[in-house]
């Protein structure tokens, strides 16, 4: 007597894989709203087929709390617009699955290999793409794998049949079941053989399989004549065979012989209620799997770097020959070592790249890393090596500590590029490459810059001369057009109205009193503050006349340029937190006050979003890397005297994000600690709400003998002999320069590191001896660094201390409150962070201060514009003097980028060019195409 074959259940083998994945989703979403998984089925036209598939499919998604979405499409779409939506569906973070619903029911012919290839393979939850389906055939089973052949194997291994070893037999070879089927049983370590119509001697072959997979599309093909007793059956076919006895008049059928094999196989599966379920279950159960996958992404902070290796030659030759021997990494590779996302990486050419912002909401969640701000001593007119001290830590710390660094520096203006200073990439074997890129164009941000500042200042002119020259009903009127009949107000135009305390939105409802007050700034020309820029060094734009046409009917007026990186401007984008906080800044930038002594904004002169428009790309942080392959973040170049001098709040953030709570942001500082330093912490770590961890102050033994009293230190010329032998008693009485910045780093709370930055003229004991001195003044540790001539391997010193500094509990603290008048602040930032006794101001300061103050603007931080060659405001002056006096010559407003100016002596924001500029030297070679001379 023959036993019946136990029936398989695909429906409750599905129900158990539904009920546990669940329990998955759950779990991830307590995690947060980012780890939800998405699904989005894309179909393409309306078959009533397919639309009774997706509703299967969605439901079942809901179910288990996938978020799952039917994209629809019109049967009009075009292959290239298919394409444009699954790459648009590739991109985005939210989507963890994508399907596309075949067939495709379109008017026009669209290849639907092409289609199922352009799904991500990350996201393939089908298993259909090559790379997926190539993954399979290589035994690499970490892919996606196809859902109904994944489903039939499941089905086996819920019998307790032992695959390993078995007979296993596939009729069919298609693409979606056949072939796949075969190669998980092959996998799974059965002895498979692949069967199909041309098949001889197939009910032989058949009944002689173990195991048996059928999907030759064919009803009822197989008879229980072509089954081994005993059997596992998995009947993978679902035809349409009429019969009376329905309501419908027809009924489903595998394409086994359902009736005869139950009599013959162990086991067997029915139809419907057997493979179908378990398609979809498997289809949730990819979807579910790479969502985790992406959790584990999202969460995971450990970066797979790839740093570059180091030619070490002797003698140390040129950057640019050191940055030309490196051949970086392509950008998107580096992009993808540290965790970025494809659509989160704008290329320009393979060696730059620009960073989305949405990056942010990605890694929302994600804890912060380590933040270390390198600033300096006073330095001599050749710099200390800031920047070459900044790169040879972050290699140190990335390429040797294997810890996840950035690097974040502003971009350099094309001015010092081109005159005497040169680039500011670094130096030696401490540098970020291409350099070439780094100190040029890089991707036109400074451009952007520059557009939008002389937008405004373009705007301002023309007010004026249009205020001049019309009555205010003419004015009005050009002002609100009617166009077509109608007549209305543009958004930023209601937005004045608010500030003038109006609160009509109809152009034709105003009194005359009204539109008069709407159309007139009433600019007073005296009190003009806004120039226009250009990023090159020009000394014949310090003071211009302008309007002298005879079309402007003699409205002329003197001002000046400046160069574009100390535009206002510049400083908003460096402080701006998003895109929408960058565009409030920009709407609140004062250009001058009106007769009546109020403040005349970007705003008023109705340019706000031109200007936003200017810069929306410009807000995106810049990717570069060392020359040990570890990246750089560059971004904003703000002056670091008449602004704070450092580079973007959004790269930091960025940054910070990326490296992880275990990872470290090294930023640097302008100028000396004095100014920088304290403008980072008291203007931009202010407005970032970010506290540093620790303080590198870079210093140099050729710096301290020059504040010991040593000889004038010039560009070009060769050092005096005081530089190059042994001096200690020179070098102690520059000791207090040194001191000072140290305490300025303490006055923070923060552990100061001191870099002594290693020439090939120091000795060892002059070393000692200011490693000695600052550690008697509190410096947490005082390291020597040989990074210019071995790059991350000389700075290792240097990176562990940097470690040790970040592990002390944070103290980090502001140096003044808000709410103290504006020449406190001044008071409190001269006394602590440059040693004098008191601060001084002229009439006009003192008159300005009392306007800035009246209009709304006290409560502000100070920005405090000195010179950067002394810790007093007289760069004659060296070491570090007390109590003497510090005078502030004129006062103004920054008020978009959120401080006020203290000017204590004249700094120029235009610089000139020398006798012999840099230009001289750079050259392109029209046969290589490399740019020569550069550094």
């Amino acid at each position: 007597m023959s036993v019946e074959a136990k029936v398989i259940s695909g429906t409750a083998v599905a129900k158990n894989i539904r009920e546990e994945l669940r329990r998955e989703v759950s779990a991830l979403r307590e995690r947060g709203p980012q780890f939800v998984p998405g699904l989005r089925i894309v179909q393409v036209g309306g078959r009533e087929d397919s639309n009774v598939y997706i509703r299967m499919k969605i439901k079942a998604a809901t179910e288990i709390g996938i978020e799952a979405q039917h994209v629809k499409l019109p049967r009009s779409i075009t292959e290239i617009e298919l394409l444009d939506k699954l790459n648009e569906l590739n991109n985005d973070p939210q989507v963890h699955g994508i399907i596309v619903q075949m067939p495709l029911d379109c008017d026009t012919k669209i290849d639907s290999h092409r289609i199922t290839d352009a799904v991500s393979p990350s996201k393939d939850v089908d298993g259909l793409h090559t790379v997926n389906e190539g993954r399979l055939a290589t035994g690499d089973l970490n892919g996606f794998l196809p859902c109904t052949p994944w489903g039939c194997l499941e089905l086996i291994r819920r019998t307790g049949v032992e695959i390993a070893g078995a007979n296993a037999v596939v009729l069919g070879r298609s693409k979606i079941v056949g072939t796949p089927a075969a190669e998980l049983l092959k996998w799974a370590n059965a002895t498979v053989t692949v069967c199909h119509s041309k098949t001889r001697q197939l009910e032989q072959i058949t009944r002689s399989a173990d195991i048996l997979v059928v999907g030759i599309g064919v009803a009822e093909m197989v008879k229980g004549s072509w089954i081994k007793p005993g059997a596992v059956v998995i009947d993978c076919g679902i035809n349409v065979k009429p019969d009376s006895t329905k309501a419908s008049g027809t009924r489903l059928v595998g394409d086994v012989d359902y009736e005869q094999a139950k009599l013959v196989a162990g086991y067997i599966t029915p139809v419907p209620g057997g493979v179908g379920p378990m398609t979809v279950a498997m289809l949730m159960k990819n979807t579910v799997t790479s969502a985790a996958r992406a959790a584990v992404r999202l969460t995971r902070t450990n970066w797979n770097l790839q740093p570059l290796p180091l030619k070490l030659q002797q003698p140390v030759p040129s950057d640019i020959v050191i940055a030309r021997a490196q051949r970086p990494k392509d950008i998107s590779q580096l992009a993808a070592e540290i965790g970025l996302e494809p659509n989160e990486v704008s290329l320009y050419g393979n060696k730059k790249a620009k960073i989305a912002l949405s990056v942010l909401q990605r890694l929302g969640e994600r804890q912060l890393g380590n933040y270390v701000v390198v600033a300096g001593i006073t330095p001599t007119p050749l710099g200390e090596g800031k920047t070459t001290t900044l790169m040879g830590l972050v290699q140190a710390l990335g390429a040797h500590k294997e810890r996840n660094t950035i690097a974040a520096l502003r971009q350099p203006s094309q001015g010092p590029t081109f005159g005497i200073k040169g680039g500011a990439a670094g130096g030696g074997y401490s540098q970020v490459i291409p350099m070439e890129e780094f100190n040029l164009h890089l991707t036109g941000d400074i451009h952007a810059v520059s557009a939008a500042n002389n937008l405004l200042a373009a705007q301002l002119d023309t007010r004026i001369f249009h205020e001049a020259t019309q009555q205010s009903k003419a004015l009005y009127d050009r002002l609100v057009p009617r166009i077509k009949g109608q007549r209305k107000f543009s958004a930023i135009q209601l937005r004045r109205l608010q500030r003038l305390g109006i609160d009509k939105t109809d152009p034709d409802a105003l009194s005359e009193e009204e539109y008069t007050a709407f159309a007139r700034l009433n600019i007073d020309t005296d009190t003009i503050m806004w120039e226009r820029v250009v990023d090159m060094n020009d000394r014949y734009l310090r003071a211009i006349t302008i309007g002298e046409s005879s079309s402007e009917k003699g409205l002329s007026r003197k001002t000046r340029f400046s160069i574009a990186v100390a535009s206002e401007i510049m400083a908003v984008l460096a402080l701006s937190r998003c895109l929408a906080d960058m565009k409030e800044r920009l709407s609140k930038m004062v250009v001058a006050f009106d007769k009546s002594g109020q403040p005349v904004t970007a705003d008023d002169l109705g340019v706000t979003g031109a200007l936003a428009v200017l810069l929306k790309d410009a807000l995106e942080p810049n990717l570069m890397q060392s020359l040990e392959g570890t990246p750089v973040l560059v971004h904003a170049g703000p002056f670091a005297n008449i602004a704070h001098g450092c580079n973007s709040i959004i790269a930091d953030e960025i940054g910070l994000k990326l490296v992880g709570p275990d990872g470290f942001v090294c930023t640097e500082a302008g100028f000396g600690s004095d100014i920088g330093m304290e403008k980072f912490c008291n203007i931009k770590c202010r407005n970032s709400g970010r506290e540093p961890n620790a303080m590198v102050l870079v210093a140099t033994v050729r710096a301290i003998k020059m504040h010991g009293g040593g000889a004038p230190v010039t560009p070009g010329a060769p050092l005096n002999k005081q530089y190059t032998e042994e001096n200690l008693e020179l070098l102690e009485k520059g000791l207090p320069n040194l001191l000072q910045h140290i305490s300025n780093g303490r006055s923070f709370g923060m552990p100061v590191v001191v870099c002594i930055n290693k020439h090939m003229s120091d000795t060892k004991a002059e070393h000692e001896l200011l490693k000695q001195a600052a550690l008697k003044a509190g410096a947490f540790a005082a390291v020597v660094s040989t990074h210019w001539e071995q790059g991350g391997a000389g700075a290792v010193e240097l990176a562990e201390a940097v470690i040790a500094a970040c592990q002390q509990k944070k103290q980090f603290k502001l140096l003044y409150d808000l709410e103290l008048p504006l020449q406190d602040k001044m008071q409190k930032i001269a006394q602590t962070m440059y040693g004098a006794g008191k601060v001084v101001l002229s009439e006009q300061a003192q008159r300005k201060v009392e306007m800035l103050t009246q209009a709304g603007f006290g409560k502000l931080p100070v920005c405090m514009s000195k010179t950067s060659a002394s810790v007093t405001g007289d760069d004659k002056i060296k070491g570090a003097p007390k109590g003497f006096t510090l005078n502030v010559q004129d006062v103004y407003v920054s008020a978009g980028a959120g401080f006020v100016v203290a000017m204590c002596g004249e700094i120029t924001k235009m610089p000139g060019l020398a006798t012999r500029p840099a230009i001289y030297d750079i050259d392109l070679n029209t046969e290589t195409g490399q740019i020569e001379g550069l550094f």
